[in-house]
């Protein structure tokens, strides 16, 4: 009887952990805007917290542009590893196609983390005023 509450306990205790962990981090992960919502706030941002919420969804977006970027990179790498994809007369539909990917999602990134930087700036400078 006594075996059989310990191990009741300890799974309670662990059930309990668990679901305060959870809630711990889905109250860290900051609200993801949809697009109309990104564009209002972009129209309507004044306060620090608003131009915070924008910086926020473009890190995210930059975030989700590496992402593929690695994926296309990991993909263009496995391409040139076989010899059926890597000649010429299939690289352009496959190493090539995964290489300009690749370079492209850098760039966007590169271009939603200068839109990021530029929403902390305007933040700063809204609460300096």
């Amino acid at each position: 009887m006594k075996r059989t509450f310990g191990i009741f306990a300890v799974a309670l205790v662990l059930v309990i952990s668990v679901a305060g962990l959870i809630s711990a981090a889905q109250q860290q992960q900051p609200e993801k805007l949809t697009k109309r919502q990104l564009i209002s706030l972009i129209a309507t941002a004044k306060s620090p917290t608003e131009h915070q919420r924008i910086a926020e969804y473009y890190h995210a977006k930059a975030q989700e542009y590496l992402a593929q970027a690695k994926e296309h990179e990991e993909m263009a790498d496995a391409y040139k590893k076989n010899p059926m994809t890597n000649s010429s007369k299939f690289a352009t539909g496959t190493v090539n196609h995964c290489e300009y990917f690749e370079q492209s999602f850098k760039d966007m990134a590169t271009k939603m983390q200068e839109l990021a930087d530029m929403h902390e700036q305007m933040a700063k400078e809204a609460k300096a005023k």
